[in-house]
Order: C-alpha cells, then sequence, then structure tokens
C-alpha cells in the first residue's frame, strides 16, 4: 500500500500543517474578506500579539498569506492559488465510493427509465 502513495511534495505539506491550527485557520477565514493588518487579524483572540505573529509566520511560509509593510503597518492577504492548489489535491482523493454515488446520482436523474426484463409465466 506505501508504494501507491504520490511522492512528497514539501510545499503541500506546509499548506496542510498550516491548516492544522485553528487559529491559523481562523485568520484565514478572516482574510478571505480582505487583507488586514496584524493588529485587526489578533483582535479576536485571546493571545499575545507576538503569538498571532508565529501563526502569520506560519501561514506566510506555507505560502497561504503574504503581507507587506505599508508604513507602520503589516497588512496580510490570502494568496488564492495556495489555496486553490491544498483544494485541488483534496479533490483529486475523492474516494471510488464518492465517484460512485456520483455516477449512480446522475443515472438516477437522467430521464431514461431503467428496461427490465420480465419473465412471463406459462
Amino acid at each position: 500500500m506505501l508504494n501507491n502513495q504520490l511522492p512528497e511534495d514539501p510545499d503541500l505539506d506546509s499548506v496542510f500543517q498550516a491548516l492544522a491550527d485553528p487559529t491559523r485557520r481562523a485568520i484565514l477565514i478572516r482574510l478571505c474578506d480582505g487583507p488586514a493588518s496584524v493588529s485587526q487579524l489578533a483582535r479576536p483572540f485571546a493571545m499575545s500579539l507576538p503569538a498571532i505573529l508565529q501563526h502569520l509566520q506560519v501561514l506566510e511560509g506555507s505560502g497561504l498569506v503574504r503581507s507587506e509593510k505599508i508604513g507602520r503597518v503589516r497588512s496580510c492577504t490570502i494568496v488564492p492559488a495556495a489555496v486553490r492548489r491544498a483544494e485541488g489535491w483534496l479533490s483529486a482523493r475523492r474516494t471510488a465510493e464518492e465517484r460512485r454515488l456520483d455516477r449512480l446520482e446522475s443515472f438516477l436523474d437522467s430521464d431514461d427509465p431503467p428496461t427490465t426484463t420480465t419473465r412471463s409465466t406459462p
């Protein structure tokens, strides 16, 4: 079974490591609404600013978030391509059962009634 695994992808590994933490997922959800300063991102959390900065470093290291300093304010934005890459990886791994259910749903939604053969009894 191990022989069927895909080659390692360190970039994708860091994306999923970043997504493993609920605080980082919450930050990403906030950034889906648009860019935000570090202090805006920190506001809803009961943790120190340095702790938030550590989370942002992980998100930046994974490529999910980009930041830039404008004057005295560090502004963060989400990187949609990195999110799409993780989404694509997950989508490609849909189980065979899900694909079978999709085919069954398509069949049941089709307009053609199933043909059945009946036996007549003498």
